[in-house]
């Protein structure tokens, strides 16, 4: 049986619908529009640009008859390279996902997003529920076919553009660094104002709070106690916040500034996109500026800080930094730390005494006393006393003895040695990995070889750390030697009163042997028998 062939009939269904809005086309509905400005500082002249911004944006907007005017969303002095801080930009994509923007206008794909991944990414959130971009500089809708593309192209260079950007800022702020050129975030920085030239000048009130902090610390406080106290009094943070916190007083104490120096470039950008920083472990070089400014706190002072701070540390089982005899009494019988113990705690009779942390522990009990506050300072005053008599011979000892004991010469050259040792081997190791990488080479033969420069490395790394050691512990001693010398030097008169710095910056540590038996071990290695 035959079939009679039919001539195939395609009849086309026109399309009533917008394609991404899902509204009917012949709808007469305005489009709800918003304008995106942005500029990346806070300057007065960025400030003018950011207003012609929304003013041009509202009026070019309102002028469309089938354009709904929403509003101008706005961010000033943030930069484009991320969407994380910037509020007005992300308020308005949350605003277009509700559904109430249809079309979003802005000067150009750099302005709306330096980072190709962050463009992108909202752009195509956008395009699934319709709303539409248009970059007015590059002439580019989202929506067309083309859009994407170029928003692709032109993302990718804006980026490009940012880091170059980056790079150049980098740059400059280390060619300032390298020619000793210091500066802090004054507006978060107690203690110092920006000068006419740009470096630090002091503030007198401010300077006030700094000594401060560096006494009550030398007094036995902790960085808690300290934050404590001053939030206490009403004082200011650095943020000109009400409320301190123990990271702030560290900071503080630790910051070379206040004695006058500065470090620069303790932390450096580690991607230019996500902003993210990182302290300067040796990745890239530090540049040490001495005698920048003027001082706030002694640098004999500073450094005796520094030195409490390392004893303080847990590691050292010490320290515990709630007194100022904390870590510096010392139990003859069993050469235990005393510490501090409160008796009759709830009633009238309260008072704090000192005994050998272990003096109940263990079968045998340490025949050592308790003793309080004003006892050890009333004996000290005695043992700095006799001290005082034999001052001037101390003094011409050290003198003739410094250049002796705490040459660093020689250790330092062996350490310039030992830097430009590992430099070499670094390099090499690294010769040595790209080779195998681009030539065929016999792999047992290379592990051995590199092998061979990784443990040249170690071991140099070994002896360099050994030598810094060295190194600092003499530089630390004459430190300290100095300091307590600078004091002993001060002191024209026999004391009649306890000074807590002079305390800190002359004694080592004191041995308990019995009530009427306490060696007093100074820092010049003198011992005074009270």
């Amino acid at each position: 049986m035959s079939r009679t062939k039919t001539t195939k009939n395609v009849k086309t269904i026109p399309a009533t619908l917008r394609q991404f809005s899902s509204t009917p086309i012949n709808e007469q509905r305005k489009r709800r529009t918003a304008g995106y400005a942005r500029v990346s500082t806070d300057s007065e002249e960025q400030f003018t640009s950011y207003e012609a911004q929304v003013d041009y944006y509202t009026n070019f907007i309102k002028s469309r008859d089938d354009w709904e005017f929403v509003k101008v969303y706005t961010d000033e002095g943030i930069s484009g390279t991320n969407t994380k801080k910037r509020e007005g930009f992300r308020r308005m994509i949350q605003d277009a996902l509700s559904g109430k923007i249809d079309l979003i206008v802005t000067k150009s794909v750099s302005r709306f997003a330096r980072n190709t991944v962050d463009s992108l990414t909202t752009v195509r959130q956008l395009k699934e529920k319709g709303i539409e971009i248009y970059f007015e500089k590059e002439n580019i809708w989202t929506l067309d076919s083309k859009g994407e593309l170029l928003i692709t192209i032109m993302s990718s260079l804006a980026q490009e553009e940012s880091r170059s950007i980056s790079e150049n800022v980098t740059w400059g702020q280390r060619k300032r660094f390298a020619d000793g050129k210091v500066t802090v975030p004054f507006g978060h920085f107690l203690g110092y104002d920006r000068g006419e030239d740009g470096n630090l000048v002091l503030n007198p009130n401010e300077a006030v709070i700094i000594q401060r902090i560096f006494s009550m610390f030398l007094q036995g406080m902790t960085p808690y106690g300290i934050a404590k106290q001053l939030t206490a009094e009403g004082i200011l943070s650095p943020a000109k916040k009400d409320k301190w916190n123990a990271g702030t007083i560290k900071r503080i104490l630790t910051n070379e500034k206040y004695k006058g120096d500065a470090l620069l470039q303790k932390s450096y950008t580690v991607d230019f996109l996500t902003k993210k920083k990182k302290a300067n472990e040796g990745e890239i070089p530090q540049y040490y500026v001495e005698n920048n400014h003027e001082a706030i706190i002694e640098p004999a002072v500073f450094d005796l800080v520094q030195n409490e701070l390392e004893k303080r540390t847990p590691a050292n089982n010490r320290h515990s930094g709630v007194h100022i005899f904390s870590g510096k009494i010392k139990c003859g019988s069993c050469g235990s730390w005393y510490g501090s113990k409160v008796w009759h705690s709830n009633s009238k009779y309260r008072r704090t005494v000192w005994q050998c942390n272990h003096k109940f522990k263990g079968q045998e009990k340490c025949s050592t006393p308790h003793l309080d506050d004003d006892t050890l300072k009333e004996l000290f005053v005695k043992a700095a006393n006799k001290l005082l008599e034999d001052k001037d011979e101390i003094i011409a000892n050290f003198e003739s003895m410094k250049d002796i004991l705490y040459d660093t010469g020689p250790l330092e050259t062996k350490q310039a040695e030992l830097q430009n040792e590992m430099e070499i081997v670094t390099e090499l190791i690294q010769q040595c990995i790209n080779e195998n990488a681009n030539v065929a080479l016999d792999q047992g033969e290379y592990q051995r070889r590199y092998d061979g420069l990784v443990q040249r490395f170690d071991t140099t790394k070994e002896d360099l750390e050994n030598v810094s050691g060295q190194i600092k512990e003499k530089v630390t001693r004459r430190q300290t030697m100095t300091a307590f010398l600078d004091e002993l030097k001060k002191q024209d008169e026999l004391l009649t009163d306890f000074d807590p710095l002079l305390w800190h910056s002359m004694i080592e540590h004191v041995t308990v042997n019995s009530a009427d038996d306490m060696n007093f071990v100074f820092k010049n290695g003198t011992e005074i028998n009270i």
